[in-house]
């Protein structure tokens, strides 16, 4: 097997093959590094690189199998983390010249957990600035370019670990998701990318530990590569007070699932949202792909009504927060963008803040009794409203001419969901004639993780749209 095949090959088939003793982690460590080396430059998607730790943690990996020890479910499977996760030892920049020398302490909760797993460390990938806007740029190391169009954006904001994948330079990944981090730039990048249920994966440190809006979550290039590696990020912690209590081992079962009858809601703009013509042609060319696994398809949408507002007014409160004693110390030295969403998030009051809240729970029971009311167990739509754009394009202004107010307004087809803190997945469904990649968004019940992603495993199953990589 040669170097490419092997990167290729997916993290359960390398999984079964590492246990297997038909290829060894140093192989398997050693064809990636191969592959970083060849691509990365082409694309800078894993910005730090740890090569030496990388090769001594395969041996490590190949030592304790000969040993005859237990072996985790990520056993040998090179990772790079999201620049945004604390990282013991290895620098973490945030993307930020304020953090280039920041090398932490500690690991994050997400990080130790797969580590345990038995996952091998090699590095970081880029985000954005401290993970905003979903254009994968910053000042500390530049842009990362979509391996189908180097012209173009990844996405992001774990647009880094999404080129990383699609470009065969890691098998797994770790994203967050706040407004779709997670499953836009799977979206860009033909790759597989899901924000799970808030709570699902516990986040420690973290100084707001109710805040049900950001998620962490797996990516990869397919449904059971992100189950595999959901079934080790995901289970109870107590330092997380919204830890959903099922184990992470639930996701380890198989994916396959009878659909037949299974009534699902097909929407092309949430009933509202300006959406480029190719990004519809590209999801409505595989609505027969539904119906083939035997699902009943029906044109219709929940009310999002104030997903915009609410969406916006927590995510301010949040960034005026996080960022306030950053400004105060370094203000030159951090984006537009971020200074715009923390001056919104001064203006907040306490009585703005509970009528917004009201809103969303207004809201959240909306969306409830749509599925409830109309037997409807998944929601189908785009997950962006435009394909990959310029790479030199911070954000997108305007589409079918309609204009966008902020910085983030591009992004509603991904954010209205996260303000109902429904699971979501971006999975592979098509390209735009000119070659881009497009996904398709399946939005399943509150708290039903499990279920989105068998839904996504028969969709890619009847498709194989992720079998498609990039030129060489």
């Amino acid at each position: 097997m040669s170097s490419r095949e092997i990167c290729f090959l997916t993290a359960t088939q390398l999984r079964e093959k590492l246990l297997a003793r038909e290829l060894s982690a140093r192989e398997v460590m050693d064809a990636h590094l191969a592959q970083i080396e060849r691509v990365n430059p082409k694309v800078n998607a894993v910005v730090t690189l740890l090569p030496e730790r990388a090769i001594e943690g395969a041996a490590e990996a190949d030592e304790k199998q000969a040993r005859g020890e237990e072996l985790g479910p990520l056993h040998g499977l090179p990772i790079a983390h999201k620049d945004l996760v604390e990282t013991k030892g290895i620098r973490t920049t945030y993307g930020s010249p304020i953090y280039a020398d920041n090398v932490p302490e500690k690991n994050s909760l997400l990080i130790d957990r797969i580590q345990a797993a038995g996952a091998i460390t090699i590095g970081k990938t880029n985000t954005p600035e401290f993970g905003a806007g979903s254009q994968t740029f910053n000042p500390v190391f530049g842009a990362t370019l979509n391996p189908y169009d180097t012209t173009k954006t990844c996405g992001g904001s774990s647009g880094g670990a999404a080129v990383a994948l699609a470009c065969g330079m890691i098998p797994i990944a770790d994203g967050s998701d706040t407004g779709g981090s997670l499953r836009n730039p799977a979206n860009f990048c033909n790759v597989v990318g899901f924000r799970p249920s808030p709570g699902r994966v516990p986040d420690w440190p973290a100084q707001i530990g109710w805040f049900p809006i950001s998620v962490s979550g797996p990516m990869g290039r397919t449904v059971e590569d992100v189950a595999l590696q959901l079934s080790v990020m995901a289970g109870p912690d107590s330092r997380s007070p919204i830890s959903i209590e099922q184990p992470g081992e639930m996701f380890r079962q198989p994916l396959g699932r009878e659909f037949k009858g299974t009534r699902i809601a097909w929407s092309q703009d949430f009933g509202e949202l300006p959406v480029d013509p190719r990004v519809t042609t590209a999801i409505d060319s595989q609505r027969s792909a539904f119906e083939s696994i035997g699902c009943e398809v029906i044109d219709d949408c929940p009310d999002f009504t104030d997903a915009d507002e609410t969406f916006k007014a927590w995510r301010a409160w949040k960034f005026e927060h996080r960022f306030r004693p950053l400004l105060e110390s370094h203000g030159e030295l951090i984006k537009d963008t971020i200074h715009w969403n923390c001056e919104e998030g001064r203006k907040l009051t306490g009585p703005y803040l509970s009528t917004i809240e009201a809103k969303r729970t207004a809201l959240y029971h909306r969306v409830r009794e749509f599925f409830e009311d109309g037997n409807i167990s998944f929601l189908i739509l785009p997950v962006s409203q435009v394909p990959p754009f310029d790479v030199d394009t911070p954000y997108i202004s305007e589409i079918n001419g309609t204009k966008m107010a902020t910085y983030i307004d591009w992004m509603k087809s991904c954010y209205f969901i996260s303000a109902i803190g429904n699971p979501a997945i971006s999975v592979p469904c098509g390209f735009t004639p000119e070659g881009l990649p497009v996904g398709v968004q399946i939005v399943g019940r509150h708290n039903d993780d499990l279920g989105v992603l068998q839904m996504a495993f028969a969709f890619q199953q009847a498709t194989e749209v992720w079998k498609r990589r990039p030129p060489e």
